[in-house]
């Protein structure tokens, strides 16, 4: 008996494109799991904020499905399908692989009662929790990310996400950011160690209230993206590397269907 359809499964169009960026299966020992499930089970969970133990039982045992998002967190193949994806969209829009340009920003949110590591408490935010640090391009898809405690400043959590940038993206010329990222000579640090300029986007003097910052907005969007999947609510995970994991698959579900759409 087929089972339920569930608005987070993959389309045919989607699985067509992650699957080959998956590793080999063993053709020797037990039968094979079915992969396309288990992406299913977890897009699932992603989308709808459930537990793993929640799971729905029309998907493989839950055990299952996390042990398989556990190991391809630690393989990093999570982030290696992000990055080809995302190559794959820049391309479908004109744009070389790699940006020159990138914009930078931070989002704190709560944790739960779960613990685990990397939290603290955002003063400014008045948030216990975690904090999400982002880079993308101009299209407003994830470079990097890093996740780690609420309680570190901008400028110093900056330097992680930008680190983690430069190792993987050294094309990179210019990264707009908000005023914050400008103090304790974060910019200046930034251009002698890892060649970034970070052009900083100000609020115009005397505007009050929300305001529609130039490049500043680009990322914000994504952080809207995100917010569709109900596991961003909160950071419910144990180990900030699941956060960052979820994150990617958040990504990789956009991208493949807006991927999957331009191919029909």
């Amino acid at each position: 008996m087929p089972r339920t359809n569930y608005l987070s499964d993959l389309t045919d169009g989607q699985w067509q494109m992650i699957q080959p960026l998956l590793p080999k299966q063993a053709k020797r020992g037990r039968k094979p799991i079915d992969r396309r499930e288990i992406i299913n089970a977890i897009l699932y969970v992603t989308r709808t904020g459930c537990q793993w133990r929640a799971l729905s039982h029309e998907f493989p045992h839950w055990k299952t499905v996390y042990n398989i998002f556990w190991q391809w967190r630690n393989a990093s193949l999570w982030q290696h399908i992000h990055d080809r994806l995302r190559e794959r969209v820049r391309q479908a829009e004109g744009k070389r692989k790699t940006p020159t340009a990138a914009i930078l920003d931070s989002q704190s949110v709560k944790t739960t009662e779960v613990g685990g590591e990397e939290r603290g408490y955002d003063a400014g935010k008045k948030v216990f929790g975690r904090k999400r640090h982002l880079i993308v391009d101009t299209l407003g898809l994830i470079l990097a990310v890093v996740v780690h405690g609420a309680n570190q400043q901008d400028n110093d959590g900056a330097c992680l996400v930008l680190y983690s940038l430069w190792e993987k993206m050294q094309r990179i010329k210019v990264i707009f950011a908000d005023s914050a990222y400008g103090r304790k000579g974060l910019p200046e640090f930034v251009k002698e160690t890892l060649g970034f300029v970070i052009e900083l986007v100000k609020r115009p003097r005397g505007t009050e209230g929300f305001q529609v910052l130039p490049k500043r907005w680009v990322v914000e969007r994504t952080f809207a993206w995100l917010g569709r999947c109900r596991r961003h609510s909160k950071d419910y995970e144990r180990n900030p590397a699941s956060s960052e994991a979820i994150i990617y698959i958040s990504m990789i579900n956009l991208m493949s269907r807006r991927l999957a759409a331009v191919k029909t």
